[in-house]
């Protein structure tokens, strides 16, 4: 009886120092009968309250594409501020945040829009009755509401599984949900994070170890393999390029130097070139703990490549904001429960518009570096590549 009592009491000390704000009913996720389990990426809806209507089609034919498990949303679901639209709403300007005659935040007004961007998505993936769960992006966090604030409206939507088990000073919405197996046990873990403002802080991932740490052990000491969703991407991307000349196909500019995405261990589109040789906290973290086989992210909104650096899978999927230019998409994964680790993934583009009945989606195919043998050919396949070279630099300089 003592120990039954110890035990109890140990396991209210530890409920009452995790925050546990639900929205929403947490639901079992499971592995459906057949061993699958499809999850679908989509990042930066990134819209006010008068929505594009391609990019709520674009949420409505991802759904309707993946037909997915487990719907997760990688931040940025508001534009905070911003002047021009590219979009079809035909308002001049973008973004929630209402400010009076002296540049301060109207916060009534504010999350007013808030609530109605929000519901714009989320009614459509109510629609379809699938969970989805949420890490929220840099622009949530530039509308001015607080943790608090997201998690009252998320609660608002039956389908919506977000809640806060870090600590962090920052206040970081972070969390984990656990897909069981046809079998019951735990056979898989996603992590979502909050990258706040700037990225993951030190103690959001002190906070990912000792949770991760504790799944271990509750398991035997054996990791339970795992997906990481947030918005700002680790430093660690950067590893999936090597360097080249400025006249080779697909040189992009970095600093004072020009790299590719390297095709021996990664493929996909990209636009923007990313610096090799960073190693972070939390890619670190992730390989001490060993559960976490590939991470994701979005926020660059025309990136959408992939590939494997030290064993983790690291990827960028497009957004889905109209306001800037594409590509636009996204992704799909299908895990199989008697081969968890080799998992599908496909990445998925939207094009045209909705309102001309010309909108399509189609399925990415990467494509290997081209190798011109005819003089003529090569000498302006080099001036092409200089000038895209050149072109994403600046680009990317004023981005």
């Amino acid at each position: 009886m003592k120990k039954l009592f110890s035990v109890l009491l140990a396991a209210i000390m530890l409920l009452s120092c995790v925050p546990m704000a639900f929205a929403g009913d947490a639901p079992a996720f499971a592995f459906r009968a057949d061993g699958t389990f499809r999850i679908l990426q989509i990042s930066d809806p990134q819209d006010d309250q008068n929505p594009a209507k391609d990019m709520l089609n674009l949420v409505r034919r991802a759904v309707e594409t993946a037909d997915p498990d487990l719907i997760v949303v990688s931040g940025d679901l508001v534009e905070d501020s911003r002047t021009g639209d590219n979009a079809t709403d035909l308002v001049p300007t973008e973004g929630v945040v209402v400010k009076d005659l002296k540049g301060n935040m109207i916060y009534d007004k504010t999350r007013a829009n808030v609530e109605t961007a929000v519901d714009a998505v989320f009614s459509i993936l109510e629609e379809f009755g699938v969970p989805y769960v949420i890490a929220l992006g840099n622009n949530d966090r530039k509308v001015g509401l607080s943790s608090e604030d997201w998690l009252e409206i998320f609660a608002k939507y039956p389908h919506c599984v977000v809640f806060d088990e870090s600590p962090d000073a920052e206040g970081g919405v972070d969390y984990h949900v656990t897909i069981k197996g046809t079998d019951g046990a735990d056979k898989f873990n996603i992590w979502l994070m909050d990258s706040m403002r700037g990225g993951i802080s030190d103690a959001q991932v002190d906070w990912y170890k000792g949770a991760s740490k504790a799944i271990t052990a509750a398991n035997g000491g054996k990791p339970i393999p795992a997906f990481a969703f947030q918005h700002i991407q680790a430093a660690d991307i950067g590893n999936l390029f090597e360097a080249c000349g400025p006249t080779d196909e697909g040189a992009r500019r970095v600093d004072s130097g020009w790299v590719r995405l390297n095709k021996e261990i990664a493929g996909g589109y990209n636009f923007y070139g990313w610096k090799p040789g960073a190693v972070s906290y939390e890619f670190t973290a992730w390989k001490e703990c060993g559960d976490v086989i590939a991470a994701y992210f979005g926020h660059q909104h025309v990136e959408g490549f992939s590939g494997v650096w030290q064993g983790i899978e690291l990827g960028f999927t497009y957004g889905c904001e109209m306001a800037k230019v594409g590509p636009y998409g996204f992704r799909v994964f299908t895990l199989h429960e008697n081969d968890i680790t080799h998992y599908d993934n496909v990445l998925y583009r939207y094009t045209g518009k909705v309102q001309l009945g010309t909108d399509t989606v189609t399925a990415e195919i990467d494509t290997p570096y081209k190798t011109h043998t005819n003089s003529f050919a090569a000498f302006f396949a080099k001036l092409r590549n200089l000038f895209v070279s050149l072109f994403t630099a600046i680009v990317h300089l004023f981005a």
